[in-house]
């Protein structure tokens, strides 16, 4: 790279807020992203908009803050914009103003930036593996070599579509849950901590023996007045910690997601999840030319499992040294009867990619069809549970008072 845009790449990007005028003095204003002030009144002058106020508002967030989301949709609009006959160079500048999220249009600009220098597209996004994975790559490269980059532009959308759907669906699955249980026992202490306490003091007027649920109830809201606090914050940070540890302990990771998918209904979520992970990453590689071991490779950082990724490091080594494709998933002892014998008839018929496919849309629609279930079983399951927390600690307060009515 040319030494001039390398200092230009390790210059800080900036926020700027300008008012201006357009054509036929059309009054504008807007926020953009460069080096300095004037970097930013020659681009808009560029566009026949003459600035009238600029002023620096802050630093352009950091690309940490770019979700898979993003790269989702930046993935599609390159794929429409290509496919329509728009240059490469072009497209990714239009691409770059149409995104909101200062890091995205920081991430964009650069790879026009390099794209202008001279270097190819594929080239340009290896410089960024944390945003762009090698499905990605391989994708863009092999477009670029045969001349079919909108295909696969298009292609690598289709799939980032679905494995978005696919992740937003078992987030659901797992949220849900989560939240009900939540919401049940902020409820609880609510009614421990502030409703309870209200009855206590009318209970000692009477001057008589409280009835024995009662009376817990009492004693678990004077606990739940006492450690209500330390119980949140050590709750926090045992989450936070766990999450932390998690991230850069493998062992620890691998025991959390082994565990996940020995869970009822949630488990069988994550699992059929993991393997269309795999099996539409593996179908995607395989269909563009990539061989199949380092399409096993890539397939094996998108299971979103780390049980499901050990388990395909383990097939790319078998098929590495020879194995079939299915022998070497059968032999992990986590792959479905049924994904292992339509694997096998693709190799045999020389249809793998068809038959992967066909598997991860199978897959796909196993875990919709369970999200919706657990959805449903969830609806009764939130009424009995708030209605047995709630109305126990209810019923327990006013049984006093119905004794105290048969007594006069």
């Amino acid at each position: 790279m040319p030494r001039h845009l390398q200092k230009a790449r390790t210059r800080r990007l900036y926020r700027w807020k300008w008012t201006a005028t357009g054509p036929a003095s059309q009054p504008l204003d807007g926020e953009s992203i460069g080096h300095s002030k004037a970097d930013i009144i020659a681009e808009l002058s560029r566009q026949n908009i003459h600035v009238r106020r600029i002023r620096k508002i802050g630093g352009a967030r950091s690309q940490s803050a770019i979700s898979s989301g993003d790269i989702m949709l930046f993935s599609r609009q390159m794929a429409t914009m290509v496919q329509s006959g728009v240059p490469l160079l072009q497209s990714l500048s239009v691409v770059a103003e149409s995104f909101k999220k200062p890091a995205m249009r920081v991430l964009v600009k650069a790879l026009a930036q390099d794209v202008a220098s001279g270097t190819s597209f594929s080239q340009a996004l290896r410089r960024y593996p944390q945003h762009f994975d090698s499905l990605f790559i391989h994708l863009v490269a092999a477009g670029e070599q045969s001349g079919t980059l909108a295909s696969m532009l298009e292609r690598n959308a289709v799939h980032k579509e679905k494995v978005e759907s696919l992740r937003a669906r078992v987030k659901k699955a797992l949220w849900y849950p989560a939240c009900v249980l939540m919401a049940g026992i902020g409820i609880t202490l609510l009614l421990l901590v502030k409703v309870v306490p209200q009855f206590e003091g009318m209970f000692r007027s009477f001057g008589a023996e409280l009835p024995a649920l009662t009376q817990l109830i009492v004693e678990l809201s004077t606990l739940a007045q006492q450690l209500w606090l330390p119980f949140v914050v050590s709750t926090l940070l045992a989450i936070l910690l766990f999450r932390w540890a998690s991230q850069r302990a493998a062992p620890l990771a691998y025991r959390r997601d082994s565990a996940l998918l020995q869970l009822p209904v949630i488990g069988n979520i994550l699992d059929k999840a993991a393997v269309a992970r795999f099996t539409r990453t593996l179908a995607t590689m395989f269909a563009s030319g990539v061989p199949l071991v380092e399409g096993l490779e890539t397939a094996a950082g998108t299971t979103g499992n780390r049980v499901y990724e050990q388990a395909v490091r383990q097939i790319r080594q078998d098929v590495a040294a020879g194995h079939p494709l299915h022998l070497s998933m059968k032999m992990t002892n986590r792959f479905p009867l049924l994904t292992i014998q339509m694997v096998s008839i693709g190799e045999e018929a020389g249809a793998l990619a068809t038959m992967l496919r066909r598997v991860a849309e199978y897959h796909e629609q196993e875990v919709d069809n369970a999200v919706d279930a657990l959805t449903s079983l969830m609806e009764p399951l939130i009424i009995i549970i708030l209605g047995v927390l709630v109305g126990g600690i209810v019923t327990a307060m006013y049984l006093p008072i119905f004794d105290l009515g048969t007594v006069i």
